[in-house]
């Protein structure tokens, strides 16, 4: 009897990933099980691991499944100008890539600068800047909420917060999304937030304030300038795309919903709902690398070699059957999503709540300054960015009554 080939490895690339990804999920776990083998740009291989207790193990055991990404076998194969570079990268000087105490005291001083933010002026920049972008469309009658709004939202508030001027937001947010889709312009993007988070370190240097980056650089742990640069540059790309898709999938949800119906017409109650609904099941982040094997192992019943790169399917594990038993959405408290990560290189707490206050602020001065606000266009002509890495959508249309600016 001829065996039965095993199936191909799956491209993590494709317009699937942008129109049906939960379907594609669950074709993927049938196919191949909890730990499915992938080929990233240029034929290099990976697994991406969907299962929620595989995911688990693999976040939770950090000796094993290193951050360290000097382990991996593929760099011989990766050229230069590889356009994943900034989300694979060789090992740099920043949080992301440091392991053990090192890492924890990075995370100290990352969590120290965020937490010295205090909620009410952080709350009051959101609103700020929110009523600002929904000033320069409310007498219009209609927007895209997203290229107008929450494309725009979350970055302006941290660079605030982190020292930049107001006007170096709009640069920012270009080369943030050019990294972070990790298609052309992706370097290009890396080297502008690179450049400009080195002025801006330099300038604190000189002229000390009350912002994150002076605290950073305050702080006792003797890190250096690049080592700070670096964690700058991933605090920036891990706080604002994903917060801004965070705003666009909530606000696509209640307004396509019956069940958020009522919190369009005056009330905000369940907002909260509707934000921890999308980290369930349209988490921002979708998959994220990685990990590298320090050693063969198994898991999830595939045989993982030294070397091998292990990403991180943030959404698959957060709608694996085997612990969605129902299939129930999940509108109420439970957090037990990864939609944040797991273990020691999870977000630390303090950036979770800077999210959440933008994305929550974002969302509530939509409903409060546009009350009859409604999609323009049908909900099944919405489309997604083509990025297996990040789910938001490229534009949401809306219509609303004129109302004058603040």
């Amino acid at each position: 009897m001829t065996p039965t080939p095993a199936p191909a490895p799956v491209p993590l690339s494709g317009p699937r990933f942008q129109a049906e990804p939960a379907e594609l999920y669950r074709e993927m776990r049938r196919e191949h099980g909890s730990v499915v083998p992938v080929v990233l740009d240029g034929d290099i291989p990976a697994w991406l691991v969907l299962g929620y207790r595989e995911l688990h193990q693999v976040t939770g055991d950090p000796q094993l499944f290193s951050r360290d990404s000097d382990l991996w076998s593929q760099w011989d194969r990766i050229p230069d100008d590889w356009p994943l570079l900034p989300m694979i990268g060789r090992k740099q000087p920043s949080i992301l890539y440091t392991v053990g105490e090192r890492h924890r005291e990075r995370a100290a001083m990352i969590s120290n600068a965020l937490e010295a933010v205090a909620p009410s002026e952080l709350r009051s920049q959101a609103e700020k800047f929110a009523d600002e972008l929904i000033d320069a469309v409310c007498a219009k009658g209609e927007t895209d909420i997203i290229g107008d709004y929450a494309a725009l939202l979350p970055v302006r508030v941290l660079a605030t917060l982190y020292g930049f001027a107001d006007e170096q937001g709009p640069g920012l947010v270009t080369a943030l999304n050019d990294m972070i889709n990790g298609r052309e312009g992706a370097l290009a993007g890396q080297q502008h937030l690179a450049a400009s988070m080195a002025q801006l370190l330099a300038d604190r240097k000189e002229t000390p304030a009350n912002d994150v980056v002076s605290r950073m650089l305050a702080d006792a742990s003797g890190f250096s300038d690049e080592e700070i640069a670096q964690d700058l540059m991933v605090m920036m790309a891990a706080g604002h795309q994903p917060t801004a898709d965070w705003i666009g999938n909530s606000l696509r949800l209640m307004l396509t919903d019956e069940r958020f119906a009522a919190s369009l017409f005056g009330g905000r109650h369940s907002v909260p709902e509707a934000m921890n609904e999308v980290l369930w099941e349209d988490t921002p982040t979708q998959n994220v690398a990685g990990r590298w094997a320090s050693r063969d192992t198994q898991l999830g019943g595939r045989r993982v070699r030294a070397g091998d790169l292990l990403l991180l399917g943030l959404q698959g594990a957060n709608s694996d059957p085997q612990v969605r038993t129902d299939s129930s959405a999940l509108t109420g408290g439970n957090n037990a999503h990864f939609s944040f990560g797991h273990g020691e290189h999870r977000c630390p707490f303090p950036a979770q709540e800077v999210a959440e206050v933008i994305a929550r602020t974002g969302i509530e001065v939509v409903l409060d300054r546009l009350p009859d606000i409604d999609l323009a266009v049908p909900a099944e002509s919405l489309a997604r960015r083509p990025s297996p890495w990040l789910r938001g959508l490229t534009e949401l249309p809306v219509r609303f009554t004129p109302v004058p600016v603040l």
